[in-house]
Order: C-alpha cells, then sequence, then structure tokens
C-alpha cells in the first residue's frame, strides 16, 4: 500500500560553503541525535528568504545573505516524525554576513554545556554521506561533492 501523507511540511536550508568547506549542524531534536544542514521548516506566511533569514536567527544569532536556488526534492519523503508529513526541502546557498559568532566544533556532537546543537565545517571532499542524518540531506551532500 503506498503512502498517503496529508499534511505538507516544507523545509528550507542554508548551504554555507567556505573554501571549499560546507557548514553542518549536529543537533539533538525530539531525543534523536542529527546531523543537517542548517535551516528547519517553513512557517505561514513567510518566503524562502524569510524562512532561511529566522532559522539562522534562531539556530546561530547570525545575519546573511540568501543566494541562488540549488535543489529541491520531486518525490515522495515522509517526515522522520510523522509519518502524516510529507517533506518538501528546498535548498539555497547562502553568505554569512558578519564572521560567525556560533559554536564551531571540530568533532561532531560536541555541545557547549546546556546546548543540544553545534556547528562544524567540513571539508566537502571528506564529506560522508552516510553522516547525514536524512535522506534528501544526502542527495544534496552528494551533489555538491560531484559539482567539486
Amino acid at each position: 500500500m503506498k503512502a498517503s501523507p496529508s499534511i505538507w511540511n516544507l523545509r528550507v536550508y542554508g548551504l554555507v560553503i567556505q573554501d571549499h568547506k560546507v557548514l553542518l549542524t549536529d543537533e539533538i531534536q525530539h531525543g534523536v541525535r542529527m546531523t543537517k544542514f542548517p535551516g528547519g521548516g517553513m512557517e505561514h506566511g513567510e518566503s524562502f528568504s524569510e524562512c532561511l533569514h529566522r532559522e539562522f536567527m534562531e539556530e546561530m544569532q547570525q545575519s546573511i545573505v540568501v543566494g541562488d536556488y540549488y535543489y529541491h526534492n520531486d518525490f515522495l519523503q515522509l517526515s522522520a516524525f510523522n509519518a502524516q508529513e510529507q517533506l518538501i526541502s528546498f535548498y539555497y546557498k547562502v553568505q554569512l554576513i558578519e564572521p560567525h559568532h556560533f559554536n564551531v566544533v571540530e568533532k561532531a556532537f560536541t555541545f557547549r554545556a546546556g546546548q543540544e546543537q553545534c556547528f562544524r565545517w567540513v571539508d566537502i571532499c571528506a564529506l560522508k554521506i552516510e553522516e547525514l542524518s536524512f535522506p534528501i540531506d544526502k542527495i544534496v551532500a552528494q551533489k555538491l561533492i560531484d559539482t567539486l
């Protein structure tokens, strides 16, 4: 029987690339450890750009410039957290406006006390697809690797 979700869940993610490195976030949500690209769920009334600006401010207090569209999934992807939600994820290239103020670590899931999110730069050539938690992110990571 084919899955029949009843809710759309629009997601928007930013690809921050500097010096052949891409920014990833390691976080714990709903008790689940995940590695993904920065971004998240779109709110009603938001544009893609507004969603990215809000997400980057919420997650890392970082001003950004939203650049070119990069990818969106055109296949059925159910949410890992709710089988009634069909995910449609959009990816845009993003530039940081000023030097970053967010917690950058070398090793995945190295959180500061009381936090459940950190960020790390990963060389695109050394990016391991299996480190990413979600299927759409894995496709985007492979596309980044393939375009080097």
